[in-house]
């Protein structure tokens, strides 16, 4: 399973590299991959440092989308602990910039990179 997951693609995913050629299509300049405050151990997908805004194009399964979201059968309780660890790290990652003054924009993989983009540009600018 460790193996597996390291594996999984931290960055640069279908998704997310849709979002960021549609902003960067709409002239919004970003960081790729990058804390947004110094000392938090997350990194945000799309920073946008003078805006103090994070986005974060999270995966349907990982972040248990209302949608899409799936429960494994075989080590479930192990994958429950997982995902609800994941959920609980994103509301408190969330909570951690919104006190330090960032705007935090959190996108599903499933969603239109356009669609995405009007509610990131908005935000940005």
């Amino acid at each position: 399973m460790r193996a597996r997951m390291q594996r999984q693609a931290r960055r640069d995913t279908a998704a997310e590299m849709a979002v960021r050629r549609e902003v960067w299509r709409r002239g919004l300049r970003y960081r790729v991959d990058t804390a947004p405050i110094p000392g938090l151990r997350r990194r945000a997908d799309l920073v946008f440092t003078k805006a103090h805004v994070a986005v974060y194009v999270d995966g349907c399964f990982w972040h248990r989308c209302p949608i899409h979201a799936t429960s494994p059968k075989a080590n479930s309780e192990w994958w429950r602990e997982k995902l609800d660890a994941n959920v609980r790290r994103d509301r408190d990652t969330d909570r951690r910039l919104a006190q330090a003054g960032w705007s935090v924009v959190r996108v599903w993989e499933h969603e239109d990179a356009a669609v995405a983009a009007d509610r990131i540009e908005a935000v940005v600018r």
